[in-house]
Parts: structure tokens; sequence; C-alpha cells
């Protein structure tokens, strides 16, 4: 893959953490006093999520980076796109949710969480994949 293919995940990440902290600061000081506890703790559930996801992204995207063998897998692609997207979904859908005040978008956050769970199930299956191959 070229590098700008290699790229994308690693500023991707650095995407999502920043507005991560962000919206986890926003919750913990901006929203405490506007919205009920319970829409708190969804607020705190999207802002968990994204940072956990970014983490990975940013974990495999230097894996991907620093192996020829992971970098020319397009399932190592598949995996970040599936990450980037659920998180988009999942705590996009919440933080609209709290936001807006609108319950129907919860039912959008399962399509995120899917995605999410995708993404690690392919990361199983390349790992499994590889684990004879061995990986450089």
């Amino acid at each position: 893959m070229n590098p700008p293919t290699l790229r994308w995940p690693l500023l991707a990440a650095a995407l999502l953490g920043c507005t991560g902290v962000m919206a986890g600061a926003f919750g913990a000081h901006g929203l405490a006093d506007q919205v009920t506890p319970a829409r708190l703790e969804i607020w705190r559930t999207a802002s968990s999520y994204q940072l956990l996801h970014a983490l990975a992204l940013l974990s495999f995207g230097l894996a991907v980076a620093a192996s020829s063998k992971l970098s020319a897998s397009g399932l190592a692609m598949w995996i970040c796109r599936s990450w980037l997207l659920g998180v988009l979904i999942f705590s996009g859908s919440l933080y609209a949710l709290v936001i807006l005040d609108l319950p129907v978008l919860g039912a959008v956050t399962p399509v995120g969480g899917t995605l999410l769970i995708v993404g690690w199930a392919l990361l199983f299956w390349l790992v499994i994949r590889h684990m004879n191959a061995g990986l450089d």
C-alpha cells in the first residue's frame, strides 16, 4: 500500500483521540448541569468508546505501517474502516441523542456497535490467518 493509505488510520486515530478528550471534558464540565444523570452516562459511554477505538486504531495503524505483510493485506484496511465508521455512527448517534434529546437516535447506535464488533472480528481473523505465516 502507498503511504497515504497507511497514513489515514493514524490521522483518524489522532482526530478521534483529540475530539474524544474534548467530548469527555465537555460532558464533565459543560453538560453536567444541563442533562439528566442518565443522559450524562450515555455521553460518557460515547466518549469512552471513542477514546478506546482511537487507541485501537492508532495501535493497529502503527502495526500496519511497520509490517509489510499487514500493509499488503486488504483486510487490515477493512478493520480500520470498520472501527472508524463504527465510532462515527456509535458515538455520534449517542452524542446527538444527548444534545438533541431525541431518543429515536438510539435506534442508529447498534449499527455503529455492529461495525465496531466487525472490526474486532476481522482483527481476530487476520491474526489467525497470519499466525502460521508469521508477521514481520
